[in-house]
């Protein structure tokens, strides 16, 4: 069974059973008729584009689908009047999503939208699931979402060098000193990943992970833990855990509320070289820092993307932004295959003409201390004689 740090399938099941009672309240009858049932294509894995995965949507998706969604249906009501979100132009979508990058149109809360992009997504999963639903009613509805703007500002998070995490780690409590060293080493997804390891996932006496397919978001790997190994043994023989016991048990948001003080009485309140500020750092950003940290030290692209679960190449630099690079060309990097080859040989030449070298004074040697030795006895011998 997979942890669920977020509650995500709770919260989606109490969502649905509450809206299949009475309704989405705070949107038009028809809006909610409407949405409810694109919830529950994608929940099934219905009417999805063709250009999308198959299958049913995971819970956290459908709970970032129900939110937003529901979200635009009530602007689409409160700006133009429109009870029913099929009917909106692409004038007014254009617009509304305009104003909230500009910051015109706020959020529920009254705070700017952080990442409007995510909207424009969702909405044009929508827009391709009701041109879907259309089509084999005999419908065609035009797409209206094509020059939608799905571009969008990557986060800040906090930057810690090699240094600082060893830093952050010597002043950490024990758990916490344990628990950063594993994720700087590791790389996890945390929470997601990190609270579903479990004893048994280590082998080779805590050298190696094991990330199980059905806890990572990608696909399941086998890591080597190359700064964290023994720092593991002994915290699980501390902890008296058992195999099928979890590694870390900690609620999330106490652990980022911790890493926040500590990283702000050790670094200051300053802004990292990543943009966020050292007291906002979260679990997270470790898998930024050990992401810096491993780039320069693998020789190839496929085995970093292997130890981080990653599929696309885009995403190196997506989480290490380069930072911590330094330029480690070599003089004899500078040299070319074939020159390098011509240099061995000849380095090989003059090995082999030095054995020979030294084996013919060796067999001189060996004939010198026979003369030397013959020439002894025969002294001794003439000297008895007399």
């Amino acid at each position: 069974m997979k942890l669920d740090p977020y509650n995500h399938k709770e919260r989606y099941l109490a969502w649905k059973e509450k809206v299949s009672k009475q309704g989405i309240s705070t949107i038009s009858k028809t809006n909610s008729k409407i949405i409810l049932n694109y919830i529950i294509d994608m929940e099934l894995g219905l009417n999805v584009a063709s250009s999308s995965k198959k299958g049913s949507r995971s819970y956290n998706r459908l709970n970032s689908l129900v939110i937003r969604i529901v979200q635009l249906a009530r602007k689409f009501e409160e700006s133009y009047n429109i009870s029913d979100i099929t009917k909106i132009t692409e004038r007014e979508i254009h617009t509304l999503f305009s104003g909230m990058r500009d910051g015109v149109i706020k959020r529920l809360d009254g705070k700017t939208y952080k990442a409007p992009a995510d909207y424009v997504k969702s909405f044009k999963a929508f827009w391709h699931w009701h041109q879907k639903v259309s089509r084999k009613e005999g419908l065609e509805v035009r797409d209206i979402t094509v020059d939608l703007d799905t571009t969008k500002e990557k986060p800040k998070w906090v930057y810690l060098d090699e240094e600082q995490v060893k830093k952050l780690t010597e002043n950490a409590r024990y758990d916490y000193k344990v628990l950063i060293m594993f994720l700087f080493d590791s790389g996890l997804r945390a929470p997601t990943e990190l609270m579903n390891i479990k004893v048994s996932d280590f082998l080779n006496n805590f050298s190696e992970l094991v990330v199980r397919d059905e806890i990572s978001k990608t696909f399941g790997r086998r890591i080597k833990l190359m700064l964290c190994s023994s720092m593991i043994k002994e915290y699980v023989a501390e902890k008296k855990l058992s195999k099928e016991d979890y590694l870390f048990t900690m609620n999330q948001f106490t652990v980022n509320k911790y890493l926040k003080r500590l990283a702000k009485r050790l670094f200051g309140d300053g802004v990292s070289l990543a943009g966020q500020r050292y007291s906002e750092i979260t679990m997270y950003d470790l898998r930024h820092c050990s992401c810096c940290y491993w780039l320069p030290r693998y020789k190839s692209e496929s085995a970093l993307k292997f130890r981080f679960g990653w599929k696309k190449s885009d995403k190196i630099h997506y989480y290490s932004e380069m930072l911590g690079m330094r330029d480690t060309i070599k003089e004899e990097d500078m040299l070319v295959d074939v020159t390098k080859t011509e240099i061995e040989q000849r380095l090989l030449k003059t090995e082999n003409e030095k054995k020979v070298l030294e084996d013919r004074m060796k067999s001189l040697e060996e004939t010198m201390k026979n003369i030397l030795d013959g020439l002894d006895n025969g002294l001794k011998v003439v000297n008895s004689a007399r």
